[in-house]
């Protein structure tokens, strides 16, 4: 006999005999498929290993702990000299879920078999159960709550604690910045971060500006400057630091009214930021391509835009104690005043040369733009007066004829619309319109020995000495560049060694 717990309460077949009607010879031992949980209570042996058949008459407690997941059986034993003794036969770990479905049937089931008669008598049995309580499955939670919780409290306090060590710890590379800049002569001013963050609104999207290679332009107010133009460098910029030295180092100590003023510069917690005078026309690109609903640029203005970078460039290549070399000419880097005179911006590729050898300095990795590069730096990697020179030239070009560089996909449409308002002036300034042209084609000649200082582009713009003669057709870039056979003491530019 046995008390069992079963998934269901029909007889399997083939169960007779010791199989207790539990169980077959096939679905003993597959806990799976029986679907059964017993214990069984033996009145004769039925196999060599069985225990040993002289039985008594006993109470039998059978029990099953949910919590501890273990199933025990005891027998209560009457003796005359002893009296009641409560005797465990049967302790096993046991999870009941892994064997029996979510509802079982609970009662005794015997066999015999056909050889064996014998009479099982029950003489009073009864089945308790508990379900778990509410209170245990609120420990059970708060057991699961409460460690996760801490686990996600420390590792957000560690993560505090990390970014705030990080941003305290001393970069390594601000003194060399520091000293580099600080050993400049005529160093612009120095702020801090939270002054800037103060002036930008905290680097307000509503006061961007625009954004280029190296960072992102906001607009601010510094009650001393007024008015001043913040630009962030870019952090994931490869080359910001150096960017941000070039900046400040070159025109820091440059002043001309055709040069974009730096006010001052911060490096504070790995933040680059460099403070520029404000110039309310923002840049000439917008004007000259017709991005927004801006007034169009007359010639006459256009003309004085373009004379004004050309004094910038012949004070960078001439008029400094170190010649400079820019390396970025294009529109969007012409800044326009409210009086739209032209301010030549953005140093961050700017280099510095000595006056008395020869003027180029190499580089690992070209820089510029493309479309304003001249053919020979692809080859050589060198700036030179020369290369800001063929910049110019392109420059001029887009601001006599609206269109980008290396734009051959244009709508016509599009530069129709450029330029209607200009036709009417064509006729009245076509002499001055020819002379920009010739000029801006010279400069953009494929041989560097051919194009004319910037000190001769001056004169040219000023009507001092006539345009440079250009051939009918575009001559082919050959390499290395055969010199001129004249020398013009006016274009005769010393040279030297890079720093």
């Amino acid at each position: 006999m046995a008390f069992i717990l079963a998934a269901n309460a029909s007889l399997p077949q083939n169960s007779d005999g010791e199989w207790l009607g539990i169980v077959n010879s096939i679905t003993n031992g597959t806990s799976t498929q029986a679907n059964i949980v017993a214990v069984e209570f033996d009145t004769r042996k039925s196999y060599q290993e069985d225990l040993d058949d002289n039985h008594v008459g006993l109470d039998v407690r059978v029990q099953y702990d949910g919590k501890k997941m273990n199933v025990s059986a005891s027998m209560i034993m009457k003796d005359m000299t002893i009296g009641v003794e409560d005797v465990e036969v049967l302790s096993l770990p046991l999870e009941l879920s892994s064997y029996l479905p979510e509802v079982v049937f609970v009662g005794f089931s015997a066999s015999t078999g056909s050889n064996h008669t014998q009479t099982n008598c029950v003489r009073s049995w009864e089945f308790n159960g508990s379900d778990i309580s509410d209170e245990d499955l609120e420990m059970l939670w708060l057991w699961i709550t409460v460690p996760t919780v801490l686990i996600v409290l420390s590792v957000i306090a560690i993560y505090l604690y990390l970014q705030r060590k990080n941003r305290e710890k001393p970069d390594d590379e601000y003194p060399r910045i520091e000293d580099q800049i600080q050993g400049s002569s005529m160093a612009p001013t120095k702020f801090k971060l939270k002054e800037l963050r103060k002036a930008t609104g905290n680097f307000n999207p509503k006061n961007k500006l625009g954004k280029g290679g190296f960072g992102t332009v906001y607009k601010g107010f510094l009650e001393k400057y007024k008015e001043v133009a913040v630009k962030r460098i870019s952090k994931d910029s490869r080359q910001g630091k150096q960017e941000f030295i070039a900046e400040v180092t070159t025109i820091g100590s440059l002043h001309h009214k055709n040069l974009v003023r730096l006010i001052g510069w911060c490096y504070e917690r790995r933040e680059l930021l460099l403070v520029y005078e404000f110039m309310p026309n923002c840049s000439l690109d917008r004007f000259i391509f017709g991005m927004e609903e801006l007034p169009t640029l007359s010639w006459e203005r256009r003309h004085a835009i373009i004379y004004g970078v050309a004094q910038a460039l012949d004070y960078l290549h001439n008029g400094c104690e170190k010649r400079v070399l820019h390396r970025d000419i294009k529109s969007s880097n012409i800044m326009l005043d409210s009086g739209f005179n032209a301010k030549l911006g953005d140093f961050g590729l700017a280099r510095t040369i000595q006056q008395s050898e020869n003027t180029h300095h190499t580089t690992k990795v070209i820089a510029g733009t493309p479309g304003y590069m001249a053919p020979e730096t692809f080859l050589t990697g060198r700036a030179t007066v020369e290369t800001d020179v063929y910049a110019f030239g392109v420059l001029v070009l887009e601001v006599v004829s609206g269109r980008k560089p290396g734009n051959q996909n244009e709508e016509e449409s599009d530069y129709n619309n450029n330029n209607n308002k200009l036709k009417k002036e064509f006729d009245e300034e076509e002499e001055m319109l020819s002379i920009m042209l010739i000029l801006a084609l010279a400069c953009c000649h494929p041989n560097p020995h051919q194009r004319p200082s910037m000190r001769t582009v001056l004169q040219v713009l000023k009507g001092e000495v006539p345009p440079p003669v250009v051939p009918t057709e575009r001559p082919a870039f050959m390499w290395p560049a055969m010199p001129p056979s004249f020398k013009d003491d006016r274009e005769n530019i010393p040279s030297g060694r890079a720093t």
